[in-house]
């Protein structure tokens, strides 16, 4: 990640405690999901062996994939947690780490290397404020194998 991209992320993120420190009453910081949405990776698929670079394809039903920022009701963007096992904190912000990855334009595919090895991917649908929902939609964590 570069330099730019990892000091922008940064100030959003700031941004957004600034925000939820100062003024809960005004915003809805958490926000609700149909009860049917979900989100998982449609490629790769569990304990494929893969070389890298990784392309990774991200998948999502009954929830709008929006940009950071947007607030729509019952939408979010993708976070991918690479060789997560504890999650973060839920009720703020997802962090912004060679863990956890933001995809904040809304996109729904990326490349990523990774060494070689075992390694677990996941998706977290954080909403406008990189929150994840009241029922945080989460993928199934698969396994990949890097040649």
């Amino acid at each position: 990640m570069s330099g730019v991209r990892v000091l922008a992320t940064y100030l959003v993120l700031t941004l957004s405690f600034q925000v939820v420190a100062e003024d809960k009453s005004n915003l809805e910081l958490v926000s609700p999901a149909d009860a049917d949405a979900e989100v998982f990776i449609l490629s790769p698929t569990h304990n494929q062996i893969v070389s890298s670079p990784l392309k990774v394809v991200f998948g999502a039903s009954n929830v709008t994939i929006a940009s950071a920022g947007d607030n729509q009701p019952n939408s979010g963007h993708h976070h991918l947690l690479i060789n997560i096992t504890d999650l973060p904190d839920l009720s703020m912000p997802l962090p912004a780490t060679e863990q956890i990855i933001h995809f904040g334009k809304g996109q729904t595919e990326t490349e990523i290397e990774l060494p070689p090895g075992t390694h677990t991917l996941q998706l977290l649908l954080g909403n406008y404020l990189h929150i994840p929902h009241q029922k945080p939609l989460i993928s199934d964590r698969i396994t990949v194998v890097v040649e």
